[in-house]
């Protein structure tokens, strides 16, 4: 019985392995000792024509559609390796992104990555959609998705809703308290004198601030720390902006934030950490028409991920072949860590040692039998 008993002690060290070199829960990482999560912003908007319009850069997958499966499997395992804990996916209720966001979700899951919304309470002219419309798509939500692990980054569904500077607060209450309930309900006002005008009725601010220009933004810091300290007065969530770069001139603007070969990025990660966030909504993962993307890409190839890799003390991915499938992702229980491949073939190798034992038992006994007679 040696063996065997050795077979059993020997179990759960091999079951720590993926347990202890997982990702890091977004629970963890909101401890105060450590650095806050980051969440990318992330579209699912894509189809194969989208790239013709207003595009300078193209990503290093070419030209995809997001319904392709493979290729966010690639975004998620990418992100992951540069550090990033989650995205934080543009939705409004549509036949279209309510099936990418079903298919973003059970990717996100293989993955044991974590997914949050930005719902779109604009409409492609910046006008504010019905409040009947708003209250609808998230009842949706909240029937679908409300009870997801993949959704639960705070203890809740995050759901930010972009555009609340259109509402009044009136609008805002009407919705919000259906639901704050089951979901963590952010506003996304762009000042902290925005927010206090809706604070009685949200759960925190994230603020969407893709073309500033830190080097020339007069107190750049100081509205960053203004704000936090107005949404934390409130006991709300902070999310703070970081982006990367910007140029809209694609989409009509004449702004323009130049990358700085990362600077800017490392600026921008550094003040959100210090306006003590609670998470940092990275901008972006793929806003390719206003090129605040850090997906990779063909003018840029993958350096925005290796430097928030090493900003976030990670390894940077490995970009890799990408004419071939990503490898099938590993049999992780996303809960648990536990690796059901090397389950199986510890079973295996107990039942192979149990079997042989009883052989040995059973050849012992015959013999014994044999001498008798």
């Amino acid at each position: 019985m040696t063996l065997f008993r050795a077979g059993l002690l020997l179990l759960p060290i091999l079951l720590l392995g993926p347990i202890a070199n997982g990702p890091m829960q977004i629970a963890a990482a909101t401890d105060s000792s450590t650095s806050p999560p980051v969440l990318a912003y992330y579209y699912i908007w894509y189809d194969e024509g989208s790239w013709d319009r207003a595009k300078i850069d193209y990503p290093l997958l070419g030209r995809y559609s997001s319904d392709d499966r493979e290729v966010m499997r690639r975004h998620v395992r990418w992100a992951m390796d540069a550090g990033i804990d989650g995205f934080i996916v543009s939705w409004k209720s549509s036949e279209k992104l309510d099936r990418r966001l079903a298919l973003l979700r059970e990717v996100a899951a293989e993955q044991n990555f974590k997914l949050a919304i930005i719902y779109q309470g604009l409409d492609f002219d910046r006008k504010p959609l019905a409040v009947n419309r708003i209250a609808a798509d998230l009842d949706y939500f909240v029937q679908t998705y409300a009870d997801d692990p993949v959704f639960d980054i705070f203890g809740a569904p995050l759901l930010i809703w972009s555009g609340t500077w259109e509402f009044t607060p009136q609008q805002v209450a009407s919705i919000t308290a259906l639901h704050r309930a089951e979901l963590l309900i952010l506003a996304s006002e762009k000042n902290a004198r925005g927010y206090e005008r809706l604070a009685r009725w949200v759960d925190g601010d994230a603020y969407y601030w893709s073309s500033v220009d830190p080097g020339t933004y007069p107190d750049y810091q100081g509205k960053l720390d203004r704000m936090s300290a107005a949404v934390h007065a409130h006991d709300g969530l902070w999310i703070a902006p970081a982006a990367v770069g910007f140029d809209g001139r694609g989409v009509g603007g004449e702004r323009v934030v130049d990358r700085a070969e990362g600077d800017n990025l490392r600026t921008q990660m550094n003040a959100a950490t210090r306006s003590s966030a609670d998470a940092i909504g990275l901008i972006s993962w793929n806003e390719f028409s206003e090129n605040s993307h850090i997906e990779p890409s063909v003018n840029y190839g993958d350096e925005s991920l290796t430097i928030l890799a090493d900003i976030r003390h990670a390894k940077p991915p490995d970009i890799g072949d990408l004419s071939g499938p990503l490898p099938e992702p590993s049999t992780e229980l996303g809960a648990t860590g536990v690796d059901l491949e090397k389950v199986i073939a510890i079973a295996i190798l107990i039942a192979i040692i149990g079997l042989g034992l009883v052989a040995v038992v059973l050849r012992r006994r015959a013999e014994l039998q044999i001498r008798r007679e």
